[in-house]
């Protein structure tokens, strides 16, 4: 998924607020340069107007100034603790930053929310997405090479967005529960009248909430979500303690051939085979299946992604 743009916090001042709206229309023109001026006097009259910060440091990159950006950035960092505009990610991105820091909850809630709207058009139409389907596949493959049935009496979508997944495995199980960040997304998921249980909120949370209640599911689904996740142990650690004995986590991911992770120029995590295999294992999971697969297309290219299952360790 692509951002939808950058998000617009007023300065407080009437006067700095339309000269950035008038940057911004200049930049859409093609005017770049004329943009950068204008953000410049901006920012000299509204120091802490990240917004217009954010501007300027992504019309410099797109200039050729990657100096001159990288300053931006870092103060549209400082003016944005919440990092709204993700300047962080940009900066890990130039290089001038952490390689993959964690993206922030205001961020990820205001991408999703902006996007919820058009979310499942785009991705079937314009991007082509089989998340859902890929995970229905494995799972249903490694079922049958223990012989069980594709059959569950509680399963766990999370980042469960408008219910794609959802619609794929509501056949195969008695009790279907999403939890999402983006209430956008939560209300779009409603609508379709196929979860027993939708929850808004952080999904760490939520999963410390369900080991508490002693909750337990038979299968935990992901698709398309710990791409927006640097570090993936610790969810799998806590996905293992509300897994059935015999349950199963299954999962995709974006990959690149090095090991450890990486922030792409698309702003999303790329995991490495090596380092999703340690997580497994150090979560406590055992390794059912890790393959590789096209999760979607991107400006008409192949997204490489993993299809990844695993269960409790006896």
């Amino acid at each position: 998924m692509t951002d939808t743009g950058p998000l617009f916090v007023s300065s407080g001042d009437l006067v700095s607020d339309r000269l950035y709206k008038a940057a911004v229309e200049l930049a859409a023109r093609g005017d770049l340069r004329a943009a950068a001026d204008v953000l410049t006097q901006t920012v000299e009259a509204v120091p802490g107007f990240a917004t217009a910060w954010f501007a300027l440091s992504a019309i410099l990159d797109r200039l050729g100034d990657r100096d001159g950006a990288i300053a931006a950035f870092r103060t549209a960092s400082l003016a944005d603790s919440d990092d709204y505009h993700r300047a962080r990610l940009q900066l890990a991105r130039l290089g001038a930053g952490d390689g993959a820091p964690a993206m922030t909850e205001p961020y990820l809630r205001r991408l999703f929310d902006q996007y919820a709207a058009r979310y499942d058009n785009a991705l079937a139409e314009h991007l082509h997405y089989r998340g859902p389907a890929l995970l229905l596949t494995a799972v249903r493959s490694a079922l049958a090479r223990s012989g069980r049935p594709l059959r569950f009496a509680s399963l766990l979508d999370i980042g469960c967005g408008t219910g794609l997944a959802g619609a794929v495995f509501r056949p195969f199980t008695a009790r279907l529960v999403g939890v999402d960040l983006s209430p956008a997304m939560i209300a779009r998921a409603e609508t379709k009248a196929i979860y027993d249980r939708l929850a808004v909120g952080n999904f760490a949370a939520f999963l410390a909430d369900e080991i508490v209640s002693k909750a337990t599911y038979d299968l935990v689904v992901a698709a398309d979500v710990f791409v927006y996740v640097n570090d993936l142990a610790p969810v799998l650690a806590a996905i293992a303690r509300v897994l059935s004995p015999r349950g199963l986590v299954a999962f995709t991911v974006e990959t690149h051939p090095g090991d450890g992770v990486a922030l792409l120029p698309t702003l999303r995590f790329a995991h490495g085979e090596i380092y999703l295999r340690g997580a497994v294992a150090a979560a406590g999971l055992q390794l059912v299946t890790l393959e590789n697969a096209t999760i979607r297309t991107e400006k008409a290219l192949p997204v490489s992604g993993l299809v990844v299952i695993a269960t409790p360790n006896h």
